[in-house]
């Protein structure tokens, strides 16, 4: 046999209270319940017997009133009772029996000869009329030649009402009847006692269960159970309702069933919180266990380096990973308060500074770059990320770095930098080959000049009259003109030659200015004008000048192409320069063909051509170098036909 499961006993112990309390509450309710039905049972039984001894008593008074006119008609009809005793008898009934509220005396024709009391501006009360609700009750005590009753309707100047009409013979020759009227309001008034409206709220409502008369006039906000019994006869359709006021209950037991309900409820719900504690404490612990193992191989598994130190500095935490990354194992670092030993010792100082900067949190909050080393010496660039390490309270405990290696990187973009240098000097160089002609004809005015003034003092050296003087003015135009082609050399090899970018103050008019010396010649012979508009005040911008005049000439001569590839119809090529408070803006507009729509997302792409013969390589440098310089390089097509590209740079002061 197996052996008993433990944790089944330890379940059901902790049930057992459990389920003890919920039978106790249940019982409790159970038994509140059959004492809320036994107390309705009761009221209900009450409410049947009072309205019963209500709708008896109403009854009893409604047929003694019946009686005594039937009197006073059989008096009539004897002869022992005049008319003038007649409004005696009606005076004095009424005055004895308050229920009745007026007493009336109709001929064979149904005409009030005599009304008790007198109604003012009608002395008899109703005239004949046999669309009169009272008019079925009167002929049907002339037919039977017995009382008859109507149902309730409304009288003018009383509100609702009903009759008892008895018929009167004299001779066995109906002559009339005697009509006795009874108000809903005075039944009620005078015929349902204190006691009854303490408890109910009396109604008397007719056939379609509309109220006739009501004895508290209080709104029900609650109302309880209600009755209803007829008084059929008399009053056809008339009935009496009670509704129970939802009185105050069995305070004390009630109370005291809440406090046990209440306790039992409390007791109940403290062990199942008790239960449900130790349960979570399980669950925690096994969830401690599960999340510790299973953040232990994660950070196992990390090729980023984690490293975790105290506000003083001191490691606490390194991962694998930064392990592997510096040599050291855990053991040798954790512990471990600054200088760390993979600190590298010629950057002592600038680490220990970034180091102070960190714990004050001062670290920037995109990483820095930082040179380590590794336990053998090897240096090696990592990029440190550094974020405040919280507690469970809520309060730093120190710091907590992501590690990387980026060393690889480092010597990736050191490697793309100089390809990119070598791009933009190829790019300079072919700029150069396709300006060749330019360079000839700026090359061939100096030197034909130097040729020209050379031969002039040769000349004056053969002539008889010589005067030293007189070679001076030519010697002296031969060397401005060789100083002038050196330039020219000069400003060719300053363009090809291989550099690091140098930022310098550069006027920008001048920087175009220049650009154009050396291009202006190839676009006369192709028949372009170039119309140049530079800025009244010289823009002062922050660049290298070769760079920038390598950009210029690219757009430019890209405008050039363009135009000799279209019908410009003479329209010159202008280069336009504005200034504006923190920055300069350059526009070179043409009025080529255009940038085609397709190729415009693609026109900035490395290796992106529309020229048969081109590398693509051109607008890409050319926005590389115009970055490099915190500026901005876009196109624009141009109003009149062709397309305007522009850059921007920030002036000195911005």
């Amino acid at each position: 046999m197996n052996a008993r499961n433990p944790l089944i006993g330890r379940t059901f112990l902790q049930t057992m209270p459990i389920a003890a309390m919920a039978l106790v509450v249940m019982l409790l309710g159970v038994l509140l319940w059959v004492l809320q039905r036994t107390e309705l049972e009761e009221e209900r039984l009450t409410l049947i017997k009072d309205i019963l001894w209500v709708e008896q008593n109403i009854h009893f008074h409604l047929t003694s009133a019946e009686e005594k006119l039937a009197q006073m008609a059989t008096d009539l009809e004897r002869g022992t009772l005049s008319p003038d005793g007649f409004a005696i008898s009606a005076r004095a009934l009424i005055a004895n029996n308050k229920e009745i509220d007026r007493i009336l005396l109709r001929d064979e024709t149904g005409r009030a000869i005599l009304a008790m009391p007198p109604a003012a501006g009608d002395p008899y009360g109703y005239s004949p009329d046999e669309t009169a609700p009272w008019w079925t009750a009167f002929s049907l005590a002339r037919s039977v030649g017995r009382a008859a009753w109507t149902g309730s309707f409304i009288a003018p100047g009383r509100g609702p009402v009903f009759e008892v009409h008895v018929p009167v013979y004299r001779h066995r020759q109906f002559v009339g009847t005697i009509v006795g009227i009874f108000a809903t309001e005075g039944l009620l008034t005078h015929l349902v006692p204190w006691w009854v409206a303490e408890k109910y709220k009396v109604e008397l409502v007719d056939a379609g269960g509309a109220v006739l008369g009501t004895k508290t006039g209080v709104d029900l906000f609650q109302p309880g159970p209600s009755h209803q019994v007829g008084l059929n006869p008399p009053g056809q359709g008339v009935a009496v309702v009670a509704t129970v006021y939802r009185s105050a209950t069995n305070l004390v037991r009630n109370i005291l069933a809440a406090a046990i309900f209440t306790l039992a409820v409390v007791a109940a719900f403290s062990l199942w919180l008790l239960r449900r504690s130790v349960q979570r404490r399980q669950a925690a612990e096994q969830a401690l266990l599960a999340e510790h193992a299973f953040r232990k191989a994660m950070e196992d598994s990390l090729t980023v380096g984690m490293r975790a130190r105290d506000l003083d500095g001191r490691i606490t935490y390194v991962n694998p990973a930064f392990c592997q990354m510096v040599g050291w194992s855990a053991a040798e670092l954790v512990g471990t308060a600054p200088p760390m030993p993979y600190w590298l010792p010629e950057e002592l100082d600038q680490t220990m500074e970034m180091h102070r900067r960190v714990m004050a949190g001062d670290a920037p909050p995109d990483g820095f770059e930082i040179q380590f080393r590794r336990k053998n010496g090897e240096p090696f660039w990592a990029l440190v990320y550094e974020a405040p390490l919280i507690g469970a309270d809520g309060r730093q405990t120190g710091w907590m770095a992501s590690v990387l290696d980026v060393t690889e990187r480092k010597r990736a973009q050191e490697m793309a930098r100089q390809q990119q240098e070598q791009l933009q000097r190829t790019a300079r160089l072919i700029t150069m080959g396709e300006m060749a002609s330019t360079l000839a004809h700026e090359l061939n005015q100096p030197l034909s000049a130097i040729a020209s003034y050379t031969a002039g003092c040769l000349n004056r050296l053969d002539s008889p009259r010589f005067e030293r003087e007189d070679l001076r003015p030519a010697l002296t135009k031969v060397g401005q003109q060789a100083q002038r082609a050196g330039q020219i050399i000069r400003r060719v090899h300053d363009f090809v030659r291989k550099s690091e970018p140098r930022l310098n103050a550069c006027a920008l008019n001048q920087v175009i200015e220049d650009s154009v010396g050396f291009i202006e010649f190839d676009a006369r012979q192709r028949g372009i004008p170039i119309q140049v508009a530079l800025a009244g005040a010289d823009p002062q911008v922050e660049a290298d000048r070769i760079l920038l005049e390598q950009v210029v000439l690219n757009l430019v001569r890209n405008a050039i192409e363009a135009m000799s590839h279209a019908d410009h119809s003479g329209a010159p090529l202008v280069i336009t320069v504005e200034a504006a408070d923190d920055h300069a803006v350059v526009k070179v507009a043409d009025h080529g063909p255009g940038i085609a729509p397709d190729a415009a997302d693609s026109l900035f792409q490395p290796f992106f051509t529309t020229k048969d013969e081109g590398m693509g390589m051109g607008l890409n440098i050319c926005r590389s170098i115009i970055e490099f310089h915190r500026g901005r390089l876009w196109f624009e097509p141009n109003p009149s036909g062709g397309s305007v590209f522009c850059f921007s740079l920030p002036t000195r002061a911005a």
